[in-house]
Formats: structure tokens, sequence, C-alpha cells
């Protein structure tokens, strides 16, 4: 087992939920994985939930590392590229949803989302319908996908799809923009 240190212990615990889901995820679980005795964790962090947070970041990095619109970019392919990036980022994880929803953004994640509300209020749309545009956005793609992520749990149950989730959630997203649309054009 490599060096224990708090990477090592986030690409663990993020391997560990891919196999049992977040309701199976515990200190002593993820200890003896590691092959390591439950109070080394403590050591990296400090209780459950300083844990939970990093890999929450840790999860969202393929979204967060996504590169920031350029002042060229149209602002409506930008807005729906954006949140697709969020949904994909979301599903790559088993109970990604629930890992990132509650979860802060930090230092860096703040910086990238005053630049993408900056990206917007330079295409025309004052602040406040940017960051509520922003802000409904993103939490109508977590919920998709938390309602997305359950289904597969119902689908192990043997129950049937209603619809398609990839069609639905592209129907919310284009609603959101055409109306945030239909008052800046």
């Amino acid at each position: 087992m490599a060096k224990l240190n708090r990477e090592t212990i986030v690409a663990e615990a993020l391997d560990l939920l891919d196999e049992v889901g977040l309701d199976e995820i515990t200190t002593r679980r993820l200890a003896s994985r590691l092959g390591v005795e439950q109070p080394s964790l403590y050591w990296h962090f400090k209780k459950k939930e300083d844990l939970l947070a990093a890999m929450a970041e840790a999860a969202m990095q393929p979204h967060t590392g996504a590169q920031l619109p350029k002042p060229s970019d149209s602002w409506q392919h930008w807005f729906l590229d954006n949140h697709r990036s969020l949904r994909a980022t979301l599903l790559m994880r088993r109970d990604g949803a629930r890992l990132h929803a509650g979860s802060f953004p930090g230092g860096s994640d703040i910086e990238r989302i005053m630049r993408k509300l900056a990206f917007l209020i330079a295409a025309g749309i004052p602040e406040y319908d940017a960051k509520v545009a922003l802000f409904a956005a993103s939490r109508y793609t977590v919920g998709s996908v938390l309602e997305e992520q359950a289904e597969v749990a119902r689908k192990r149950s043997g129950e049937q799809p209603q619809f398609d989730q990839s069609e639905a959630f592209e129907g919310g997203l284009k609603l959101i923009l055409d109306g945030l649309s239909s008052r800046y054009k």
C-alpha cells in the first residue's frame, strides 16, 4: 500500500464509494481497506464529514477542471455545455450527486464560479439573473442526477425506467435556457 496521505485516502474512499455506495462508506471499512487502524484516518481528516467533503471535491475535478468560457463563446452554448459537464461528472461516481449535494465550493471553485458569472454578465445578462440562472440550472442538474442514480437501484430490483433520463435532462435544461434566452438575446 502506498504511503498514507490525504490523496491516497480520498482515492481509496472514492473507489470504495463506487463499489458499495455512499450509505456503506464508514471510516472503519475504509481503514480496513487501507490496511490501517481507524484512528490513522483521523490524523488526516478530523471527522467523517471532512473526508466526505474532500471526496466530493476530488470527484468534481473533471467538471471543475473544464475550460472556462472564452469571451467569443456563445453564452447559450456554453450554458448548456457547462451543465452537461456537471451532469457527466456527477454520473461518473456511484451516488455522485448525493456526495456532491450540500457541498460548498472551495477557494479556486469560487474563483471559477465568479468567472462564469462575469462571462454571463458580459453577454448582457444582469448579475442577479445570471446568478439565479446558474443556481437554478445547477440545482436542476444535481436533482436530475439524484433521480437518475436512484433509478439505477430500482433497475436492479427489476423495475423498468419511466423514460429516457438523458432526454428528460436535456429537455429540462433547454427549458431553463429558453426562459433566460427569451429575456436576453
